[in-house]
């Protein structure tokens, strides 16, 4: 159990201190949910196996009192079985699935894209002896240089945007993903957002975003936990004219985001699929 409600976390970090790793950043909202202190083991992407004693190669890593746990999805784990008088993570073991999907097609529609997009910043704002390995890893993953892979972002920016609509679509109907108050799920989703954050050298979002408000609360969670030094905006994108509008400014109501609860509840989609409403705007 945690000495002196202190558990040691190993982040990972570019030059200025901002956690960069959605994996890690997940990691740190699920300790400080749990109401845990941090002991953090600064640095960046070499010398991961020096500091971790040999036990892995990558982070996140934690060590309560003693006793080490590593990967993200089982450091959320280890602390709801651990920790259950303490706020839950995970709700129920059937939410894991759900989450997954909404972070693999977070990543898929946004971050992915993002991440290429910021290849070149990434890889400069982190520690000069971890520039050459980010320079030949991130060749290896996707087949081409950090260069190559930010040449024409800003035809991704104006693509990327109208994407997020689902997700608008839940947040506009709720606090959090979590309901009420945050979960893991919220810091799953938050955490490719601060990534993003750690070295967007450019905003990527507009500033009239309608995640905004999710996305600014979620930063400030915890004493201003994704308000660190070495992170920049994300509000701030001017659309090109030949760009998509970035979101729904009229969102559509619709089966997926209502309730049947009366023919009340229903009329407004049933004259729109009937052509009535058309009917009764043009006699």
């Amino acid at each position: 159990m945690a000495k002196d409600n202190r558990i040691t976390f190993y982040d990972l970090q570019h030059a200025s201190g901002a956690t960069t790793s959605p994996f890690v950043w997940a990691t740190k909202y699920a300790l400080k949910h749990k109401g845990f202190d941090l002991d953090v083991v600064d640095g960046g992407f070499t010398g991961i196996m020096d500091r971790t004693g040999g036990r892995s190669e990558r982070l996140p890593a934690i060590v309560d009192d003693g006793h080490w746990v590593l990967d993200s999805w089982a450091i959320a784990e280890y602390l709801d079985q651990t920790y259950p008088d303490r706020p839950t993570l995970i709700p129920d073991p059937v939410m894991k699935p759900l989450i997954e999907f909404l972070e693999g097609w977070l990543w898929k529609v946004a971050l992915g894209p993002w991440v290429r997009c910021f290849a070149v910043p990434y890889r400069d704002r982190c520690f000069p002896e971890d520039i050459a390995y980010i320079t030949e890893s991130r060749q290896r993953m996707w087949g081409k240089s950090c260069e190559e892979l930010t040449a024409g972002r800003a035809e991704v920016f104006g693509k990327v945007l109208p994407e997020l609509e689902l997700l608008r679509d839940i947040l506009r109907r709720n606090k959090w993903l979590g309901g009420d108050s945050p979960n893991y799920a919220d810091y799953r989703a938050l955490a490719q957002f601060l990534s993003c954050a750690s070295c967007a050298d450019v905003p990527p979002m507009t500033e009239d975003e309608p995640l905004r408000d999710w996305i600014d609360r979620g930063f400030d969670l915890y004493g201003g936990l994704g308000r660190i030094e070495g992170m920049y905006p994300l509000f701030g994108y001017q659309p090109r004219p030949q760009d998509p509008p970035p979101f729904d400014r009229t969102p559509r109501e619709f089966g997926l985001n209502t309730r049947n609860t009366g023919l009340a509840s229903t009329a407004k989609e049933t004259a729109q699929i009937s052509g009535k409403d058309k009917a009764g705007s043009d006699a």
